[in-house]
């Protein structure tokens, strides 16, 4: 790595919601321009952006550091403290190699569904069983050891620093350096080295990145009012200060220039991070078949059954029949794809046994001759022409997709059969993200500035009903919105209006919703939530219900939307190892 460069090694995406304002592809094109050859992705407490940033950075040819500043409670994860202040500290958590991001996740899925109080906490004892292939920092202000240094209390912050010392070795465990101006930073700043010298560990520079240029910071400071329910002129509200931004590495380095050793550390620690994440390559639950049967043979003798059940005496003397669901149990079995139609029929067959309302099928699984006579859909796709190769192509293999609705009050039985049959840790909960759009962002922004809601309402009407319309489009087709952005400028007496305040806003995500269920227990899981209890994790977030289902992610990138009824849920098949959603 080039020695004078540097990595930031403590940054936040959007996927710290509501809180982070850095998108994975600005970040990227940013690293490049300042020729930094890592960055790392330190999200509060959650993994969520994880996949989606090792696949822009890989693409980009930066080097991905995945991380997560973890909440450490204080003694047990699983005591419970008076307030939010005292529930955890801040300790920032580094994968350097391929066990090191399996222990991550391992942490944070035990934060989520043991150790939740107002935040997803670990404990130092949890650490130490899942310390290998980790780099430790010492993390913010809020950390244990900065905390110790600004209550004076030197040797309790030695004593802690000293603990995760021991608990990660002395190699991987360093004193972070922030600098924001803040008098604090400079008084934590004058103990930090000393202790480091004294305990035998490192030093790194860090920069706390929320947003990615200077000129966000105004943005990001309403977004942070959106957040937290304040208003922006509310002088005893959280602000950040405007560096926790993504900074150059020669602003980096002269901003520590008497601490140099913390600047190439980060490239030390740089180089010794290598995840490897892989790709497209399907690893399903295994169906369990009868003794002294192949899944194949299985799913023959179920396919010719019920061939003869949808369409009786004509299964036996329709060559088009027969010929077409031979040569679809061919496709599936080249394709390696008979475990994943079993398990599908295996659990829709046990809702209709117990009488719970199943939909007729969606999408391209329609077209499945083996769909329809498995119960698996209910429209004939011979009587209506469908084709097969919509579902499952030979010559270009893609999981193929199958949606099913489970009536809501009773779809948690199904839920609990496949957790039964295939095992707790085999079956977790997958989420989507919703997004700060556009004419949403304008009455969030016009609310938390002040401005009287039937403005912000009346500027939002005039957004054009298009999908993923921007601000800026909207001005250019509606030059009364312009008109009446302007008009609020001026009533206000600010620089900027509402929609220069949304354009930074415009897209973030807000809130996380639980959506569907996988199969595979590779990424971080999070708490299951009952239908009636709302995910919650803290102000920065709005409750949604959790909602379950099946479901396959071949792309980070594709955004699947959120509407649809709540008296349904849509499922089908996970089929590939990772997923961001």
């Amino acid at each position: 790595m080039p020695r004078d460069s540097f990595v930031h090694l403590h940054l936040h995406t959007e996927y710290s919601l509501l809180d982070g304002a850095v998108r994975m592809k600005e970040l990227m094109k940013k690293a490049v321009e300042f020729g930094m050859p890592a960055v790392a992705v330190t999200d509060h407490g959650n993994l969520f952006g994880a996949i989606e940033f090792y696949q822009e950075a890989t693409r980009a040819g930066v080097k991905p550091i995945i991380g997560c500043e973890a909440y450490l409670a204080p003694r047990s994860h699983k005591e419970k403290a008076n307030s939010l202040r005292e529930a955890a500290y801040h300790f920032t958590l580094l994968a350097q190699n391929d066990v090191g991001y399996r222990n991550l996740v391992k942490l944070i899925s035990t934060a989520h569904l043991d150790g939740f109080h107002y935040r997803p906490r670990i404990d130092k004892e949890l650490l130490a069983q899942h310390s290998a292939g980790l780099i430790g920092l010492s993390g913010c202000l809020a950390g244990e050891v900065n905390s110790a240094i600004q209550s004076n209390n030197i040797e309790r912050a030695k004593q802690a620093a000293a603990e995760y010392r021991d608990i990660l070795g002395a190699e991987n465990f360093f004193m972070e350096l922030h600098d924001h101006g803040m008098e604090e930073q400079r008084q934590c700043n004058r103990v930090l080295p000393q202790i480091a010298k004294d305990l035998g560990v490192g030093l790194v520079a860090a920069n706390d990145v929320h947003f990615l240029r200077r000129d966000d910071h105004d943005a990001h400071d309403v977004m942070l009012c959106i957040g937290t329910g304040k208003m922006v002129q509310d002088e005893s509200r959280m602000r950040y200060a405007p560096e926790l931004y993504f900074k150059s590495p020669a602003e980096m380095r002269e901003l520590f220039k008497d601490f140099p050793d913390a600047i190439t550390n980060t490239l030390a620690i740089g180089e010794r991070c290598n995840v490897t994440i892989e790709f497209g390559k399907s690893k399903y639950p295994e169906y369990p078949v009868p003794e002294g049967q192949t899944r194949e043979g299985y799913l023959r003798e179920l396919c010719y059954k019920g061939l003869e059940e949808r369409y009786g005496e004509r299964a036996k003397i329709d060559n088009q029949l027969r010929e077409r669901l031979a040569y679809e149990l061919s496709v599936l079995e080249k394709t390696g794809f008979v475990s994943y139609i079993l398990i599908v029929w295996d659990f829709i067959h046990f809702a209709k046994g117990r009488g719970i309302p199943v939909g007729p099928g969606r999408g391209s699984a329609a077209g499945s001759l083996i769909a329809y006579v498995l119960g698996i859909t209910d429209i004939d796709p011979l009587q209506f022409g469908l084709i097969f190769e919509r579902f499952l192509n030979p010559d270009r293999v893609s999981p193929p997709d199958i949606d099913v609705d489970f009536c809501e009050a009773r779809r948690g039985e199904v839920l609990e059969y496949v957790r039964q049959k295939y095992g707790e840790r085999r079956v977790a909960q997958i989420i989507t993200f919703g997004k700060l759009k556009a004419k949403s962002v304008v009455r969030d922004v016009g609310r938390v500035m002040g401005l009287p809601y039937a403005a912000a309402d009346r500027i939002a009407r005039m957004i054009p009903n298009e999908l993923n319309i921007t601000l800026d489009s909207a001005a250019e087709k509606n030059s009364e919105l312009k008109r009446a952005n302007e008009a609020t400028v001026r009533i206000r007496e600010d620089a900027r209006g509402p929609l220069a305040q949304c354009r930074g806003a415009r897209g973030r995500r807000r809130h996380r919703r639980s959506r569907f269920v996988r199969l595979h227990p590779t990424l971080p899981r999070r708490q299951r939530q009952r239908r009636d209890q709302p995910v919650s994790d803290g102000p920065a977030e709005r409750s949604r219900p959790a909602q379950d289902g099946f479901s396959r992610v071949e792309n980070v990138d594709r955004d699947r939307g959120h509407a649809r009824a709540d008296s349904q849920t849509r499922a089908g098949v996970f089929t590939k190892e990772h997923s961001a959603r």
